[in-house]
């Protein structure tokens, strides 16, 4: 993920108490409607969790300073998508050859999306995608810290407002029995001592509702 100092503030901080924008109303984020809405259709994830990650990636810019978008760890575009893991899916998705292509980056970054939301349920799917999947994995399964810059992360995907009724509403079924529902003012995510992600303590965290339930960069895609 870019550094956020390079790019400008969200308009849906998790600092503030006022009620989540709706981020696609963004302009820099709506103008990417037709590629989002295709990207949601063929891989069947809600379009409202593209944009949230979208948003938290990149603020929905392609350029900064007159060149694509790169963070640091050399993810590329509105997705922020690795070029190793582009190349995979290329072929796969029948994508072009530059990885900072809007269409193709949000396509790519969909799929990866997905792959993370069918290995982890929601919400575990955001820690994945930001973390990567082995170092979320470490988290689950032996308590292993996540990066700071992974809690930072899903305070911005929580301040979207997004929950696992996109998903319902995109499928048309109801919440399965294995996911409860988030009680009113609960948050997204809990650390594992049951303390709010917003905490002093905000490391260690645990999805609520999950299937199964970067700092040194991580392996992230």
């Amino acid at each position: 993920m870019l550094s956020m100092a390079c790019l400008a503030p969200c308009s849906c901080s998790a600092a503030t108490n006022t009620k989540p924008v709706v981020i696609s109303q963004s302009p820099q984020l709506a103008r990417w409607q037709p590629f989002v809405a295709e990207a949601s259709r063929r891989f069947s994830i809600p379009q409202t969790w593209i944009y949230a990650v979208m948003d938290a990636e990149s603020r929905g810019q392609t350029t900064l300073n007159g060149r694509p978008v790169t963070s640091s760890a050399g993810a590329i575009g509105l997705m922020q998508v690795m070029p190793a893991t582009y190349e995979e899916l290329r072929a796969e998705l029948g994508l072009g050859a530059a990885p900072h292509d809007p269409r193709d980056n949000i396509l790519a970054g969909t799929a990866y999306l997905r792959a993370m939301y069918d290995r982890f349920g929601f919400p575990g799917l955001f820690a994945a995608y930001n973390a990567g999947p082995e170092r979320y994995e470490q988290h689950l399964q032996r308590g292993r810290p996540l990066p700071s810059e992974t809690v930072s992360y899903l305070e911005e995907i929580k301040a979207a407002g997004i929950s696992a009724a996109d998903m319902d509403a995109l499928t048309g079924k109801s919440r399965s029995k294995s996911a409860p529902e988030i009680p009113s003012g609960q948050s997204l995510f809990f650390l594992r001592n049951g303390v709010s992600v917003t905490g002093p303590n905000g490391q260690l965290l645990v999805p609520l509702g999950s299937e199964r339930a970067r700092s040194g960069r991580p392996d992230r895609r």
